[in-house]
């Protein structure tokens, strides 16, 4: 009977009557998640790309999805008070750090390999463990408004300590520590490539720079062409964006000459998910290129992670190559440590105050 389904896939194929992405997916595990019938996704990606995505999903296996956008400290934060039993199946995108938290309190599923995997470029883009697969991955750096800086007579900054320059007090905008895997990255990447001591010092150092702290990774770059921000830190893919769909042409990308390091958006399954075929099948679907080519149709314009997709044109066009990123980031400590970091960075800052609210 498998047999037959996979042949009547194949013929189907080359008639155009389904994709490649349905062509390649087991016949037996395409049946389990038809029966099942519906999908529940949190995605940590932007919204437009989340739409696009769980949208083609359900028109090409008719299994209905649904879709929310939340930050990956949002989805973490859920998925620990919900402890096992988990409102959702599938976490897609975001930052791999809030993956590794929730991972090692044993709240994903790395039960089934996805065969899609096996295109994975690097062993670096999947969880040593099985936990989540990469589907693209994104450069850390700074954005900045060009022309709000030349009214202001000031340089843009070109690394991490010219940050902390006096003249950028309040023109910074950075995510928020408690809920961004973006922020997450960005404790990760100074107490690595500072020392614990020093990073910790560095980001209290910024703290007294910084105007506004987004409840999203994305937040900063939304604001930096519209001249609300200044000087954004967060992922030069969502500057891309700005420049690219909304016109913004007034903001400059920058990797910092000192070094930085990339995220790794990933795809994973929820331990105890109430549709596991429908997740199983998801995750296929999400190692796909042609899930992971719609990023660039809806604005995300991330290096993909798969060596069977077509890279973005504009990511190439801006100069944002993979290969500057620091080789020195160490995944495995950030999986072990980004709590503790994040605890020890807040206290420092006192616990904050009202910049960090997220209500």
């Amino acid at each position: 009977m498998k047999k037959m389904l996979s042949l009547l896939l194949a013929v189907l194929m080359l008639l155009g009557c389904v994709s490649a992405a349905s062509a390649e997916a087991d016949a037996d595990l395409v049946a389990a998640a038809k029966a099942e019938g519906e999908l529940i996704v949190y995605g940590s990606c932007e919204e437009e790309y989340l739409t696009a995505a769980t949208k083609h999903f359900e028109e090409l296996y008719g299994i209905k999805v649904s879709a929310q956008r939340l930050s990956t400290g949002e989805v973490a934060t859920k998925i620990e008070e919900e402890n096992g039993n988990p409102s959702a199946d599938v976490w897609f995108g975001g930052t791999n750090n809030p993956y590794d938290t929730v991972a090692a309190k044993g709240l994903l599923d790395n039960s089934y390999v996805p065969a899609n995997a096996a295109n994975l470029s690097k062993d670096i883009y999947k969880d040593p463990n099985g936990y989540w697969y990469g589907i693209y991955t994104g450069i850390l750096g700074f954005m900045v408004n060009k022309d709000e800086l030349a009214r202001k007579g000031l340089e843009a900054p070109k690394t991490w300590d010219d940050l902390l320059k006096p003249e950028y007090k309040d023109l910074i905008w950075l995510s928020n520590y408690n809920t961004a895997g973006t922020a997450k990255l960005v404790v990760n990447t100074l107490l690595q490539m500072k020392g614990h001591d020093a990073g910790i010092q560095y980001l209290v150092d910024l703290d007294k720079n910084i105007q506004v702290y987004t409840k999203s990774g994305s937040g900063p770059s939304k604001n930096v062409g519209i001249g609300e921000c200044t000087i954004g830190i967060g992922f030069l893919h969502d500057g891309i964006t700005q420049i690219v769909d909304n016109g913004y042409e007034n903001i400059e990308l920058i990797i910092p000459a000192d070094g930085t390091s990339c995220e790794i958006g990933p795809v994973a399954t929820f331990k105890g998910a109430k549709h596991p075929n429908a997740a199983k099948l998801f995750m296929e679907y999400a190692l796909s290129p042609e899930c992971v080519e719609l990023g660039a149709k809806n604005g995300s314009y991330q290096f993909l992670v798969l060596n069977n997709a077509k890279q973005p044109e504009e990511a190439a066009k801006f100069g944002l190559d993979p290969s500057l990123v620091w080789d020195g980031y160490n995944f495995a400590d950030a999986a072990e440590n980004t709590a503790k970091y994040v605890e020890e960075v807040m206290a420092a800052l006192g616990g904050g105050d009202d910049r960090f609210k997220t209500e």
